[in-house]
């Protein structure tokens, strides 16, 4: 060993802990269910009909083909992808008044991600409430702007009582007790 290098050969650096979350926040990608996973490709194809104008078939063939789409939930990432863009307009009219801001002014990561947690809360209900805040508020943190998670909970927090009132009015008598 030399002055300049105080390490033996071959060490290692120290390990980092598994803790299952990035530096940002979001989860590991190993620590992702295929539905996570689904979710996440959903928005990257939602995000190429929003800003490409792409079509759904084309889009649907270039997702399919990404690395780690094995991995993903396909029969939910179909139902998603072919779900918001098939209802758009009616996503859209159950968002739009919990909205500060006319769709143009938000980002196509927010608005996809949005358009994922309507139609999730609306179709999906063997995924509890509370998950589809989770999963649309972690895409948020992974994709979206620096606070665009915060408006996403907001947004979403508001929706789901219209939704899913029976469950959502369960989970917040729960909490009052």
């Amino acid at each position: 060993m030399s002055d300049l290098n105080p390490k033996p050969a071959g060490s290692r650096p120290p390990r980092q802990p598994r803790t299952g979350v990035t530096s940002t926040g979001a989860r590991k990608a190993a620590s992702k269910s295929g539905r996570s996973r689904a979710r996440e490709f959903a928005l990257q194809a939602l995000y190429q009909k929003l800003v490409g104008k792409n079509d759904v078939s084309d889009i649907d063939t270039f997702t399919r083909d990404l690395a780690g789409f094995s991995k993903s939930d396909s029969v939910h990432f179909d139902a998603l992808l072919h779900g918001c863009i098939d209802e758009a307009a009616e996503l859209d009219a159950l968002l739009t008044p919990l909205l500060d801001r006319p769709f143009a002014e938000i980002s196509p990561i927010e608005h996809g991600i949005m358009w994922i947690g309507a139609y999730e809360l609306k179709h999906c209900l063997d995924v509890p409430w509370r998950v589809v805040l989770n999963e649309c508020v972690e895409l948020a943190k992974e994709f979206g702007g620096t606070d665009g998670h915060k408006y996403v909970n907001a947004v979403l927090n508001g929706l789901a009582p219209s939704l899913r009132a029976a469950e959502v009015g369960a989970d917040r008598g729960k909490a009052r007790a």
